[in-house]
């Protein structure tokens, strides 16, 4: 049977990120997705405008109908906004108990505006962690997560996963994106210890969504049955793939998004 993963996250109207990029990314992964909307935004390529969380009792309501009605094999939480759709999200899965959950701790977008009226930091730890399979900070998340410097090598990446190993994360993929050099390297850090997963870089300029398709591309690994590990190197081969195919769309003039879909796939 199909798998039905589920999205919590922000909606991009420009279908890069949030909810639509993760629509894609299980449709593209033979997932069915269904969605529950944290905020509404005004946003295109070039930047975020303007904000909305969606109230909190809300996002309780839309969760509680899709829990009630459809079986959920894994959950990806992206922009959840504010502490109280946090601690909503928090309740929620401590309630029904999803086999996976997959955290991107998202807090800004790429181009440096704000996805979250306050500092979640320690929310996300306090009520997500315990309940969650793996988180997925970039690094200026991961930083921001531990209080730390933002890291600038593999070494340091690896220090900075284990010490959120230790905050009360289960399992925790440090995003190694930004980091210099010819190759994209990720450092996933569990109870087994560390490994580096690294594919070569891209050369573009539309990576609108890459951190939200990376984790509901491993929601949608989880939930077709894959162990923690392969279901990451799938991912980012999955991205891999969609970076490279970004330049046959044409979508705004700023940072475009991937291409989730090609023929040859």
């Amino acid at each position: 049977m199909t798998a039905n993963v589920l999205t919590i996250a922000g909606f991009d109207p420009s279908g890069g990120a949030g909810v639509l990029a993760d629509i894609k990314t299980f449709a593209a992964l033979h997932c069915y997705g269904v969605a529950a909307t944290s905020a509404l935004t005004v946003q295109n390529t070039q930047g975020v405008r303007a904000l909305m969380p969606v109230p909190a009792d809300f996002l309780a309501a839309q969760i509680d109908a899709l829990f009630a009605d459809i079986d959920i094999a894994a959950v990806k939480i992206g922009m959840l906004a504010t502490r109280a759709n946090i601690e909503t999200v928090a309740r929620a899965l401590a309630a029904y108990r999803p086999p996976h959950v997959v955290l991107d701790p998202v807090m800004r977008a790429s181009t440096g505006d704000a996805l979250a009226t306050e500092d979640l930091a320690d929310a996300f730890i306090r009520h997500l962690a315990p309940l969650i399979t793996l988180v997925t900070p970039n690094l200026a998340e991961a930083a921001q997560l531990a209080r730390t410097p933002v890291p600038a090598s593999i070494d340091a990446m690896r220090a900075l996963a284990a010490e959120l190993c230790r905050a009360g994360f289960k399992a925790v993929l440090v995003k190694g994106g930004h980091l210099d050099g010819d190759d994209s390297a990720d450092l996933l850090h569990d109870s087994s210890g560390a490994r580096v997963f690294s594919t070569p870089r891209v050369a573009t300029k539309n990576t609108h969504g890459t951190g939200c398709t990376l984790a509901s591309a491993i929601a949608a690994g989880l939930a077709n049955g894959l162990p923690l590990p392969a279901a990451v190197a799938a991912a980012k081969d999955y991205v891999t793939q969609s970076l490279a195919a970004a330049d046959t769309l044409e979508v705004g003039r700023g940072a475009g998004p991937l291409q989730h879909f090609r023929d040859d796939r």
